[in-house]
């Protein structure tokens, strides 16, 4: 099996993603808009396992997964793209070892390096959509800010315990990130149960899956927080702030209707 881009689906291709391809109005054609997207995953822990995994399985063409961590042991609770033979070696690497295994039709690359301002256009390359799986607020503005540049959607979560927070970010038709949270929270080591990460980063994956296939209602303008401690899900309506420093200079447009 191999990445062939820009190519019909092959028989093995159409026979992997058959059940997807089931769904009304899909077939060849939506496959084929996943098989030549590329989606960019910051990190590789928590929050990029789950959705990493499940964009690998449904035929996303090129997966770049970025992360200059490794795991260590605190981690295998939650990170599943790693074992305990993984531990020490950089979680890009590792990572790109578990979803080549999972799905040897697409390409993968793992970039092992830091997100930074000066790296992070370099490091998006020409990705579709950046997945916010980070777990500090310095770097999540910086892909924010990278975002904006490329005209292109950021789709943030982020979890804590057993809650987890899910949006689509693509102004001007939403708020951005830091209309949402204008100034970082303190760093801090958190709680967090596996399965919270397992939701949220699933349900990244989905929308990212919808805005490429151009199917469903994403999660634009709305913030979807799901409360595992009670098994609940409330979505609230949220806006841009129309003095914020990093996207106010976008022009207002209505509502899309991907």
């Amino acid at each position: 099996m191999h990445y062939t881009p820009d190519m019909p689906l092959s028989v093995l291709e159409r026979e992997v993603y058959q059940r997807q391809m089931m769904l009304d109005g899909w077939g060849d054609e939506t496959q084929e808009k996943l098989k030549n997207s590329t989606v960019f995953i910051a990190g590789a822990g928590g929050l990029g396992s789950p959705a990493s995994i499940y964009l690998a399985v449904a035929g996303i063409g090129q997966l770049r997964i970025c992360d200059f961590d490794h795991p260590d042991w605190s981690n295998l609770n939650r990170q599943i793209l790693h074992d305990s033979s993984r531990i020490g070696i950089n979680k890009a690497i590792s990572g790109k070892k578990t979803l080549e295994k999972l799905n040897g039709l697409i390409r993968v690359t793992a970039l092992p390096e830091k997100i930074t301002a000066e790296s992070v256009d370099r490091l998006v390359g020409n990705s579709n959509v950046i997945l916010d799986c980070m777990d500090n607020f310095e770097t999540r503005y910086v892909l924010n800010d990278c975002a904006l540049r490329l005209g292109i959607p950021l789709i943030h979560a982020s979890v804590r315990g057993l809650e987890g927070r899910l949006t689509f970010l693509k102004p001007p038709e939403t708020p951005c990130l830091r209309c949402l949270i204008p100034e970082a929270p303190p760093s801090e080591v958190f709680p967090v149960i596996g399965a919270t990460p397992g939701v949220i980063g699933t349900l990244q994956a989905m929308e990212a899956i919808k805005y490429l296939a151009g199917i469903g209602n994403l999660l634009k303008g709305r913030l979807l927080v799901w409360d595992g401690a009670c098994a609940e899900f409330q979505t609230m309506k949220i806006q841009r702030d129309p003095a914020c420093p990093a996207c106010t200079s976008l022009a207002v447009t209505g509502p899309s209707s991907a």
